[in-house]
């Protein structure tokens, strides 16, 4: 099989195509190289790169000439540094989905299309009320977060809410700019699919780390941030009060989903987890551990606006529709990436 892999010099998009060069299939990547000095020596002698980005309307029409399959990875990531990078984030994201899925049309491609989404598209996770049920957070506000009251209340009596586990017909509730361009993404792709017979699958990402993840960026993940920090001798600063709770999932196993939501039938989307969740806090703890006499984590109070407070996935429906069940622990995982390679 022949798979076009957009971004595949990246983070996630490089495993993929490893994984996919070493089953023996015929893999063509589309990157810009922008987050590289020359192409990286992890990518296997066998793929055919082609140097571009999906503005590139040459370098796209070249890339999907003759695929079977494409795994669309490429993307702006990260909440960025503010409301500035509003155009950048659209252009790459919105802009260069929707000249992917032209070039598809315009060669009449019906083959499998498995597309990178995001947990941050559902906003802010679910919430229960002890007497409401199920509720949806409002956004918190500046003022709360300022006095540092970070937990979510009931928009209903303002009672404590608890966190409860995140299934794909959940609401798409986009609280920054990077998830407003996840969703776009999702509906385009989608789209295609309803118009051209194209089989669609987005695959919702939760917190992914692991080796060859970007580093000192204002894009980087919150697990490379923290590394770095303990690499040069900082203790990770840790915001909020370090209990937000995530789901963080090695890119070994979403390299893994992807290979099989490749080889798939099924179309919609998937949650991409662990299934065991943590808080961000505990992850700081964790690093901190494999670094002999480092200093411990501190807790800032600092804040993000666009940031959720919790945000766990079930992993079930990956697992009955595409036979995804994470392998890689939360303790394993995190004392390998203390001493992972970063880019």
């Amino acid at each position: 099989m022949r798979v076009l892999v957009t971004g595949g010099a990246g983070f996630i998009g490089g495993e993929i195509c490893r994984r996919l060069a070493a089953r023996g299939d015929d893999v063509v990547v589309l990157d810009s190289l922008a987050a590289h000095k020359e192409p990286p020596d992890y990518l296997p002698d066998s793929i055919e790169l082609i140097v571009g980005d999906l503005g590139d309307e040459h370098a796209v029409h070249r890339a999907v000439e003759g695929v079977d399959a494409v795994c669309h990875q490429a993307a702006r990531v990260g909440l960025g540094v503010d409301f500035d990078d509003v155009a950048d984030y659209v252009a790459d994201n919105d802009g260069g989905t929707a000249n992917l899925l032209r070039a598809l049309w315009r060669r009449s491609f019906t083959g499998r299309l498995v597309v990178a989404s995001s947990m941050v598209v559902y906003g802010e996770g679910r919430y229960r009320c002890p007497e409401h049920g199920d509720v949806t957070a409002e956004p918190r506000r500046r003022s709360d977060l300022d006095e540092g009251r970070f937990e979510p209340l009931c928009p209903r009596c303002g009672a404590d809410l608890a966190w409860a586990t995140v299934g794909e017909d959940a609401r798409l509730d986009p609280r920054n700019v990077y998830a407003a361009t996840k969703v776009h993404t999702e509906h385009l792709s989608f789209l295609y699919g309803r118009e051209s017979g194209s089989g669609v699958c987005a695959l919702r990402y939760h917190n992914v780390y692991g080796p060859r993840m970007p580093r000192d960026t204002p894009y980087a993940g919150v697990a490379s941030i923290f590394r770095s920090a303990l690499e040069s001798g900082t203790a990770p600063r840790v915001f909020e009060d370090g209990a937000q709770t995530r789901d963080f999932v090695h890119v070994s196993d979403v390299a893994r989903a992807n290979l099989l939501a490749l080889e798939s039938d099924w179309t919609g989307a998937a949650n991409i987890a662990s299934g065991e969740p943590h808080t961000v806090g505990d992850m700081a703890r964790a690093l901190a551990a494999a670094f002999p006499g480092a200093a411990d984590p501190v807790v800032t109070g600092e804040y993000r606006l666009g940031d959720v407070r919790h945000v766990v996935a079930s992993p079930d429906l990956a697992a009955e529709t595409l036979g995804f069940r994470a392998e890689t622990g939360f303790a394993e995982g995190m004392a390998a990436f203390a001493h992972d390679p970063l880019r």
